[in-house]
């Protein structure tokens, strides 16, 4: 990883920057329980993951490319979560919760802080770098990451339903060099996500270095991932903000001021 030549860093959202407070399906259960739609927690988890990864394949981009719409892609995810414990509830209950939970996930009720966030994105911003976001997300996410105070960080943010086009894609990170302004290379920007597939390897095939941040064994990673740079691999934001540090010989307090 090159510091000296960064002009440009982009990072992904979830799990990046944001983390969720509760797995989904624990916040379906709660909010369906206002609405006396009650099923099992631990089934909904399970469930949600199902149904998240059956609409990504059937519907990609959030319902973008078929039509569906982000709004209803989330609807049906949120019946389908309910649908497959093998419970019938009422439609028009559902729809309610539906609503409630695509407005509760703007909100901090939703999402936190990951370790060492405000602090790599100041240091960032005095570096005088540009800075954005490049994320897999639904229109929310301008108003997730005001509504998380972090908004005033980024030059620019770059979801994939209003550009057109998901990570791994390369036009999303072309699109994020345009966004930067002035004539910006792909390899004086850096991209920082969690996601091997979408994050690190869509970013160094865009010819952009990458980073990262992952709690899982590099071992392991390494064994499903042979091309990946372990060197390139963080445990948090706050390990790599000091990897930053070192590269022009400075360092971080040992307790993160997040």
């Amino acid at each position: 990883m090159n510091f000296s030549r960064l002009r440009l860093v982009t990072f992904d959202v979830t799990g990046t920057l944001l983390k969720l407070r509760a797995a989904p399906g624990q916040q379906y259960g709660e909010v369906g329980a206002m609405y006396g739609v009650v099923a099992d927690n631990n089934a909904l988890i399970t469930n949600f993951k199902e149904q998240f990864r059956r609409l990504s394949a059937e519907h990609p981009n959030f319902g973008l490319r078929t039509g569906l719409g982000w709004q209803n892609w989330w609807n049906r995810v949120v019946k389908n979560t309910f649908a497959a414990s093998k419970i019938e509830f009422d439609d028009a209950k559902l729809d309610a919760v539906a609503r409630h939970l695509l407005e509760m996930y703007e909100t901090t009720a939703c999402w936190q802080h990951c370790d060492g966030v405000p602090a790599i994105l100041s240091f960032l911003r005095n570096r005088g770098l540009r800075v954005g976001v490049v994320s897999n997300f639904d229109p929310r996410l301008d108003t997730i990451l005001r509504n998380n105070k972090l908004r005033h960080y980024f030059d620019f943010v770059l979801g994939s339903y209003e550009f057109g086009a998901e990570k791994p894609d390369a036009t999303i990170f072309r699109k994020a060099m345009e966004e930067a302004g002035g004539s910006v290379a792909a390899d004086e920007c850096l991209h920082i996500g969690n996601n091997a597939k979408m994050d690190y390897f869509g970013a160094t095939r865009s010819g952009w270095q990458s980073a990262l941040v992952s709690d899982v064994d590099v071992r392991a990673l390494k064994q499903k991932y042979p091309e990946l740079d372990e060197n390139h691999v963080f445990s948090s934001l706050y390990q790599l903000h000091k990897r930053l540090l070192e590269a022009i010989g400075d360092k971080l307090p040992t307790s993160d001021a997040d």
